[in-house]
């Protein structure tokens, strides 16, 4: 009778490009899976190079490097009984495959090639790696293992292809970004690949943020039957040991991260890896005493804490007790530096330099930009001197219809709002003040005064302003962009769906019509099925819109 397996399941947060940190993650992850008396450790898809690692994996220094740290590694596994799948760009007759490859005793025993390279939303990877073409099972120490990579799982062809070659269990090396609602579906996928070929399932994810994205990891083991019998946690490293045949060895079981915990807990991490990984110090933003701000600068405290967060207030003449309150509220509650500048000696200096040129021209939106630009170059000031990123503030409510000041309070490096919708951001604020994220740097309890939470929301840039002068109710526009963003819904669609059709037409106008900002705001964490950036590509000069 073959033995039992024991396998390491290394979910793991490496970073794109930082090949040798990669590779020295691996090396720890292995002797603890040495030390444990494991029979094979399991590490998430292109763990060498960090996932996804787009063009870069087509410099040839760069695949040389990776190559290089491989083979180091392959030798310090000589003489061991552990062997390693690792997930690995590879060249194989001077092609560049999506690649496991299992490692033992100082050698390659066998080769995997990703066959499904998926080729929509957030992955390009067509673009940089040649697809396999045929799958076959792996043998190891007796077992049959059926090795898919990521997309293989999400079809049903590969697994029974490693059906039909008796596989004992399928073992996926995942890269699968975080979004809403997606864990279901993956659990969804795997027990269909486990109906259809009556073997066991062990889903390894990789965890962490890689610029927009962010991977929760929770990697998963489901038996023959379907059932989950083990779960690692969400938004954390960690390394667990499974038995195939007595399903699960050690027995972690972790819940599930849903609904606006999840959201919040992958902006968290979004932003901390974004920081962390490029080596910023801190980060610095403008907390106006409004929602979105609130919510950015307590996901920045609950992310790096509150020594590495730089506040500032920058009043002008329309800025409300209200909102110097509030803002001076979300300080205190978040501990934060915090600081206050005006901007009524700047609005001034550039009244007096702009009145010959506007001279018989009433003041209009361009004097409201000019406040935001004011407040814009302040803070990018205070970041050139200190060297902390700025944070920006905006929803992808104001983003979808530009109802935000390209080169003002779109400034920044990042964003942790930027597929927010609106309603959303006040949802993600009474949560926060009711609950403490798990790993949270910030405080317990409240993280912003209620009244931030209730007022009306207002830009302030001019008197008794309020976002739904030139916007409709927030929770008739969202829905309105949902339909049109994440579900392409035509006109007569949205209508069907109960909304007024010149709203609509104008909501669909606005939407084309701010492309042009939207390509050239940050960065920030994705969270639906169609962000904007490299999820919904349109063209700027776009003839469509008149046709609406």
């Amino acid at each position: 009778m073959t033995e039992p397996l024991t396998l390491a399941l290394a979910q793991l947060n490496p970073t794109v490009g930082a090949i040798h940190h990669n590779m020295a993650l691996l090396r720890d992850a292995y002797d603890k899976a040495v030390d444990r008396g494991a029979d094979l450790l399991v590490t998430s898809e292109l763990l060498s190079t960090g996932y996804p690692p787009e063009d870069l994996v087509l410099k040839p220094a760069f695949q040389d490097g990776v190559e290089k740290a491989v083979v180091d590694f392959i030798e310090t596994t000589k003489g061991k009984e552990v062997g390693v799948l690792l997930g690995t760009p590879w060249q194989v007759d001077g092609k560049l495959y999506n690649a496991a490859l299992l490692i033992h005793d100082g050698k390659i025993d066998d080769i995997v090639l990703k066959r499904h390279l998926p080729n929509y939303g957030v992955f390009d990877e067509m673009r940089v790696f040649s697809a396999g073409q045929t799958s076959h099972v792996l043998s190891f120490k007796g077992h049959r293992l059926g090795v898919m990579i990521c997309e293989d799982m999400w079809f049903e062809d590969v697994a029974a292809d490693l059906k039909l070659q008796k596989a004992e269990s399928l073992i996926v090396l995942n890269g699968s970004p975080f979004e809403a609602d997606k864990p279901s579906v993956r659990y969804d996928l795997a027990r269909e690949r486990v109906a259809e070929t009556g073997v066991p399932l062990v889903y390894v994810n990789q965890v962490g943020g890689q610029d927009e994205l962010v991977f929760d990891g929770a990697s998963f083991v489901l038996n023959a039957k379907g059932d989950c019998v083990c779960r690692l946690k969400h938004w954390v490293e960690e390394l667990a040991f499974v038995n195939l045949a007595d399903d699960c060895l050690k027995g972690p079981k972790e819940a599930d991260s849903q609904g606006l915990e999840a959201i919040y807990q992958a902006m968290v991490l979004g932003l901390r890896d974004y920081v962390n990984k490029n080596g910023f110090p801190g980060v610095v933003l403008g907390l106006s005493g409004g929602i979105d701000s609130a919510l950015s600068a307590a996901v920045a405290v609950d992310a790096l804490g509150p020594d590495r967060v730089h506040c500032v207030m920058m009043p002008s003449p329309f800025t409300s007790q209200d909102s110097l309150d509030d803002g001076k509220g979300c300080a205190d509650y978040l501990g934060v530096k915090y600081d206050t500048v005006s901007i009524e000696p700047v609005m001034g200096a550039y009244d007096q330099m702009l009145s010959p040129l506007f001279a018989g021209r009433e003041a209009d939106i361009t004097e409201e930009n000019i406040q935001s630009r004011a407040r814009g170059l302040l803070l990018m000031a205070l970041s050139n001197k200190f060297g902390h990123m700025l944070l920006t503030t905006g929803n992808k409510s104001e983003m979808s219809v530009g109802y935000a000041t390209i080169y003002g309070d779109m400034c920044g490096g990042y964003s942790v709002l930027k597929d927010v919708y609106k309603m959303t951001v006040f949802a993600l604020c009474k949560w926060r003040n009711e609950f403490k994220p798990e790993g949270g740097l910030g405080p317990t309890g409240p993280v912003m005064p209620e009244n931030v939470i209730a007022k009306p929301p207002s830009a302030e840039l001019r008197p008794d302003q309020k976002d739904e002068d030139s916007l409709p109710p927030y929770d008739i526009l969202d829905d309105i962009l949902e339909c049109l963003v994440e579900k392409e819904y035509s006109l007569d669609d949205v209508v069907a769906c109960g909304h007024d059709a010149q709203v609509v037409r104008r909501i669909w106008r606005l939407l084309d019509r701010a492309e042009y900002k939207r390509r050239q705001a940050p960065p920030g964490v994705k969270l639906t099925s169609r962000a904007f950036g490299r999820d919904r590509r349109y063209p700027l000069t776009n003839g469509f819109t008149s046709l609406i």
